[in-house]
């Protein structure tokens, strides 16, 4: 018990000193990330004892001219007894005239530190490839030297990193994304758009309050070295029969850097309601809906999220875990 708090102590000092001078908008976002961590820490990587395959695709802000539109597809592979993990990820994400295109491959290394305990250290590289579309723009002024012609792209490597501590009712995470590549670009204005430093500080646990009833609150913090409000993300699921995932994320703004909030911006930024259900024992099949609270509220242009998973294992293999994270 004394190691389990000495790691969480560590995890969350790293998280706290890392992020507490930083700033900004994030990468793309994601509602149902608590079910595949690769999303938010490569540390992650091995974490479900099984090969598990997941594909993600989210419209936020439906119908709203030139709002984001993610594709992801991520495979977690576990290795030698649990304790190496694998993953490999691609994702597309499209903002306006502009997108973003990644592919990475994932490396974790897992030790266990107590009879149900485990910590895992994780690297990703990649590269990525930022897109701008000048023919997508409705300029004022025409011959405008700002706004390129046509299509403009560049390619840049990339990394990660990130911990990932867990028991089988707990877990506490800390990662950094986008560590190298900002350099590699020649154009300043892309390279401030798509390629800040990201920290993300998560942590959650599982309360049984019935034979057939389990309960799972969590958080998120997000972070970016840039010019943007500290985001916050609190989640309660319930568990029913082992089986189905229903509950709600409310995500908010912190005002540790309250000068880089629009002052017609509420705190209260969107709440999502998420359903997880595992289809038959490999496949799982999740929905998130998210709804602004926000200025945007108004306009009726609310999220939609599907995912799909499938955990690859041979059929005279038992569960390692009961795969709750």
């Amino acid at each position: 018990m004394k190691n389990i708090f000495k790691i969480l102590s560590i995890i969350l000092l790293i998280g706290v000193v890392s992020i507490g001078d930083t700033m900004g908008q994030q990468l793309p976002q994601f509602s149902q990330y608590m079910f595949n961590g690769l999303h938010i820490n490569p540390g992650y990587a091995g974490y479900k004892g099984e090969h598990y395959v997941q594909s993600t695709y989210r419209s936020q802000w439906m119908d709203f001219p030139g709002a984001p539109q993610t594709f992801t597809v991520t495979a977690d592979l576990s290795a030698n007894e649990g304790a190496m993990g694998f993953g490999a990820s691609i994702l597309s994400d499209k903002i306006g005239p502009t997108q973003t295109s990644s592919a990475l491959l994932t490396y974790a290394y897992r030790i266990q530190t107590g009879f149900q305990s485990y910590l895992g250290f994780g690297i990703s590289g990649g590269i990525s490839e930022f897109v701008i579309d000048g023919s997508l723009f409705n300029p004022n002024d025409f011959g405008d030297v700002y706004v390129p012609e046509g299509r403009v792209n560049m390619f840049s490597p990339n990394m990660n990193a990130g911990i990932f501590f867990n028991t089988d009712r707990f877990y506490a995470g800390f990662s950094a994304y986008n560590l190298v590549g900002r350099q590699s670009l020649e154009r300043e204005d892309i390279a401030l758009a798509f390629h800040n430093r990201h920290f993300y500080l998560t942590a959650g646990a599982l309360f049984p309050i019935s034979e057939q009833v389990q309960f799972k609150p969590s958080f998120l913090i997000k972070e970016e070295s840039g010019a943007a409000p500290t985001n916050i993300d609190l989640n309660g699921m319930f568990l029913f029969m082992d089986r189905v995932w229903v509950g709600a994320s409310y995500r908010s703004n912190l005002k540790l850097n309250s000068e880089y909030v629009p002052t017609n911006l509420s705190n209260r930024n969107a709440i999502a309601f998420i359903v997880e259900l595992f289809a038959t024992e490999n496949l799982r099949l999740g929905y998130a809906y998210d709804h602004n609270t926000n200025v945007l509220s108004n306009l009726r242009n609310n999220s939609h999220e599907l995912s799909v998973g499938y955990y690859i294992s041979p059929r005279n293999v038992r569960m390692k875990n009961s795969r709750w994270f």
